[in-house]
């Protein structure tokens, strides 16, 4: 096993830290990208149709073979109209191709939209992703780091009781980090003329931790960063778009590690 610097809270180096084989592992996009598909699919809300739909109306199909209200003889098409007072027949209605009737091919609630993934393949795909977090080429494709800093970045268990954002933002300055985040300040704006405008943030640090610690409420605050428990680990929150990105380690998060990926499952 590989050993990687261990800091403390001040931003100093503290000693040495044995990383577990995870962090060897073969970093594999593909089988990234179908993990991510199947956690996003998960988050999808089944849609379906009201029954009567277009249904709704006085028009009926009489017929070709009635007396009255068929359409024979008059030079208009025989579809099922309007019921109007004194035998009139109104405007189409009911069928698709008709104003306000029924959709062809309506939404089906039964329609399966969740793409599932085997628990072994879902477990070597975290594997990957972790993997990926610990190489300097992968994760400088999406973010901003220092020339000598290496991965993973590995921090002593005090990082866990930092409660107030700004002793958090203060942390990330002392380790160099505050460039990264400064890119994830200003938000991209996805405009549509049909809704309303969402800003999304880019993804920026991920901080790892062992326990429900206050610093989950101290990182909320800051744009593009996440904080999460390592049993609670998902693969997109480790390489959003299946890329990796910059992941900062408790040291209880990194000594329990590979008994959370062993129980990891969808």
């Amino acid at each position: 096993m590989a050993e990687i610097e261990l800091y403390n809270v001040d931003g100093s180096e503290e000693g040495k830290i044995q990383l577990p084989s995870i962090f060897s592992s073969e970093y594999r996009k593909d089988l990234v990208q179908r993990a991510i598909l199947s956690e996003q699919s998960l988050s999808y809300q089944p849609q379906g149709h009201f029954v009567l739909a277009g249904m709704q109306t006085t028009a009926a199909y009489i017929g070709r073979m009635a007396t009255y209200r068929t359409g024979r003889h008059m030079g208009i098409a025989i579809r099922p109209r309007q019921k109007l007072g004194g035998g009139a027949m109104g405007e189409v209605r009911r069928i698709p191709s008709s104003r306000k009737g029924k959709r062809a091919h309506p939404h089906m609630v039964e329609k399966k939209i969740v793409e599932r993934i085997n628990a072994k393949e879902y477990r070597k795909a975290m594997q990957s992703a972790i993997g990926g977090t610990s190489v300097v080429s992968l994760v400088k494709a999406r973010s901003t780091l220092p020339e000598a800093k290496k991965l993973p970045i590995v921090i002593d268990d005090k990082i866990e009781s930092i409660k107030k954002t700004k002793d958090l933002v203060k942390f990330i300055e002392k380790m160099n980090l505050k460039a990264d985040l400064e890119k994830s300040e200003k938000p991209r704006l996805r405009s549509n003329s049909r809704r309303s405008r969402k800003r999304i943030f880019r993804k920026s640090i991920l901080f790892v931790v062992k326990d429900d610690s206050a610093l989950g409420k101290a990182g909320r605050n800051i744009p593009g960063v996440d904080v999460c428990q390592v049993d609670k680990l998902k693969v997109s929150l480790l390489a959003p778009g299946a890329i990796p990105r910059i992941t900062v380690w408790s040291k209880g998060a990194i000594e329990a590690v590979e008994g959370a990926v062993e129980k990891a499952k969808l």
